[in-house]
């Protein structure tokens, strides 16, 4: 059973999963910030590999992944410090991003180098569906790693229903329609989240986008299993002079 597996079988409600850009706010920081994160309440860790176009993001993921390309941050140097990821970093940790710098290093060296490293999924949020099942599922399984799929509220009842069958881990409910960072809109939330619970779908669902707080967190997890902070905790790190105590800080805040 996969960490993320033996995460949902033991905790049913209120996961908390926190997004981070490996590279940021310096080149050496990935280590540390999520054994912050770890220390201090995070369940999940969803690792960002900077991207120079990362088109689901907002504006503050995007300034976190060019200051950390700025930094020298690659896929090679990412792998060579998440080899000091295990046994000290005990929770799920999840490598999002997109596909071009992934095949650009080789989509089976990148499995074979994430799963030996110690990772447990993938978030590619421009993979399609097809190229998934014709070319990239068999390569994921053979690793032993996770793929999540997003959906939105536009995503057809029938379209969920085909995520929720390929996706192991969970499934990424995405808010709302905009990009990270931003105030939801249209069809509330609530109404949203509360049709998926009621689809029996196969993998807990975590809910991500504009969600910054306690109340947010809350909110989500009424209807979730759980939910995804990313755009929030990027930027409380921009200022940090200490990324222990601001993590501490943060998660208390949204936890306590």
């Amino acid at each position: 059973m996969g960490r993320l597996n033996d995460l949902f079988n033991k905790k049913k409600e209120d996961v908390l999963n926190v997004y981070c850009t490996a590279g940021y706010p310096r080149l050496d920081s990935t280590i540390e910030v999520m054994a912050a994160l770890q220390e201090h309440g995070a369940d999940i860790i969803e690792l960002g590999m900077p991207y120079s176009d990362p088109l689901a993001d907002g504006p503050v993921i995007q300034h976190s992944s060019a200051a950390a390309l700025e930094n020298g941050m690659t896929i090679s140097i990412l792998f060579q410090q998440l080899k000091e990821l295990r046994p000290g970093i005990r929770i799920p940790v999840i490598l999002m991003g997109y596909m071009n710098p992934v095949l650009q290093y080789g989509f089976e060296k990148f499995c074979i180098d994430a799963a030996t490293c110690g990772i447990d999924g993938l978030i590619l949020p421009d993979l399609p569906i097809h190229e998934f099942e014709q070319t990239y599922q068999g390569i994921l399984q053979k690793n032993g790693l996770d793929f999540i799929f997003l959906v939105t509220p536009e995503t057809p009842a029938e379209r969920v229903r085909k995520l929720d069958s390929l996706s192991t881990g969970f499934l990424y409910a995405v808010s709302s329609s905009s990009t990270t960072g931003q105030d939801t809109v249209r069809e509330s939330p609530a109404q949203y989240l509360q049709k998926l619970s009621e689809m029996g779908l196969k993998n807990p669902v975590l809910v991500g986008f504009g969600i910054r707080d306690k109340a947010g967190f809350q909110a989500a997890c009424s209807h979730a299993a759980g939910a995804i902070i990313g755009s929030a905790f990027i930027k409380v790190l921009e200022n940090s002079v200490n990324v222990n105590a601001t993590t501490k800080s943060f998660l208390s805040s949204v936890l306590g």
